[in-house]
């Protein structure tokens, strides 16, 4: 990031454009993608209608015609692969995403839906795209989150959780002109509005980490100040919708990735088009960051324990007749948990 010139912003810290994925990301994030594809219709197995001839199937990421099939070969998305270590946080804005893991959990969500899956010691999961309407697109857009554990935490037990849209509470606060600004609170507290639980051992879930990830929606014109968080804390803003922004003063062109100084108050002034960012922060975990693919560990001879004990124990097994399960077709949103509850949606 080019450092911020002049002591007059003392908000923005740093500013850098979004260049592709994975975007950067602060401690105690691993990573972050932001998948938007323009998918069209589907056909008798939820995979496009559209031709595949020319595409690298297995690892298809070129967004030919406006969207991927990812290393999906019959339907878009992420056949089963294994992590240990951190967690994955799924922000499904639009379309839908079936899930699978080795736990024998399984889930179907979308629309505003999260899932959180701390893997710990060691999970595997797949992540389809499902296209179930046959006579019309099926866009889908979602956040892929990765939040470390702490050393001490690294090898819990994996533990699956979703977060329904509608238990995920949003801010709307407006302006002297009564323009809007809407805060979708997925994770952290914005005055008193509070995310509902993460996972048990979660990061998040310590009362001192002030993680917070919150997507924020501007109408045009709009001004709204963001609050203060706790010194120490690492404060990434990701401007990816809009043409125009101001952050303390500052002007930010579109599709750039702001580092905020956390214990100061950023007045965000919007430009003429709606605006859309996404927030991630917390305090960092200070730890080493040993990563090799799916596995994140402290050091390398656990990253070599981490590959050992995947090849030895395959995390479980995987329980699903194919790599790349997805459920049926009129399935609406649920989740069934590994001890079989089954939840859904009200």
């Amino acid at each position: 990031m080019s450092q911020q010139q002049g002591s007059e912003q003392p908000a923005v810290i740093a500013l850098s454009p979004l260049r592709g994925m994975p975007w950067p990301t602060p401690d105690p994030f691993l990573f972050c993608v932001h998948h938007v594809d323009a998918y069209p219709a589907g056909n008798e197995r939820m995979g496009p209608t559209a031709s595949l001839a020319g595409r690298q199937l297995g690892q298809d990421f070129d967004g030919r015609d406006g969207w991927n099939m990812y290393h999906g070969t019959v339907v878009p998305g992420f056949p089963q692969h294994p992590h240990r270590g951190f967690e994955t946080v799924t922000v499904v804005r639009s379309g839908l995403l079936d899930h699978s893991d080795s736990l024998g959990a399984a889930a179907r969500f979308g629309g505003g839906d999260v899932q959180w899956l701390t893997a710990g010691s060691g999970v595997l999961h797949s992540e389809m795209f499902p296209l179930l309407k046959k006579d019309q697109p099926n866009p889908v857009e979602l956040f892929q989150i990765w939040l470390n554990l702490p050393s001490a935490d690294k090898l819990v037990t994996p533990h699956f959780s979703m977060l329904w849209d509608h238990v995920i509470p949003r801010h709307v606060a407006r302006d002297e002109a009564g323009r809007t600004t809407e805060v979708t609170v997925v994770a952290g507290t914005l005055g008193d509005v509070k995310a509902p639980p993460p996972p048990p051992k979660s990061w998040a879930a310590r009362a001192d980490s002030d993680v917070a990830i919150w997507t924020l929606k501007l109408a045009p014109g709009a001004r709204w100040t963001l609050p203060a968080a706790a010194r120490g804390s690492n404060r990434f803003l990701y401007f990816f919708k809009g043409s125009a922004l101001k952050v303390g003063g500052r002007a930010i062109p579109a599709s750039h990735v702001l580092q905020l100084r956390p214990d100061v108050d950023a007045v965000l002034e919007n430009g003429p088009d709606e605006a859309e960012l996404l927030m991630l922060q917390g305090r960092p975990i200070n730890e080493p960051v040993v990563q090799h693919g799916p596995f994140v560990m402290n050091s390398r001879q656990e990253i070599q324990q981490a590959f050992s004990d995947y090849q030895r124990t395959g995390f479980g097994g995987w329980p699903w007749k194919s790599d790349d399960p997805v459920h049926a077709r009129e399935e609406g949103r649920f989740a069934r948990h590994a001890d079989g509850r089954l939840e859904r949606p009200t």
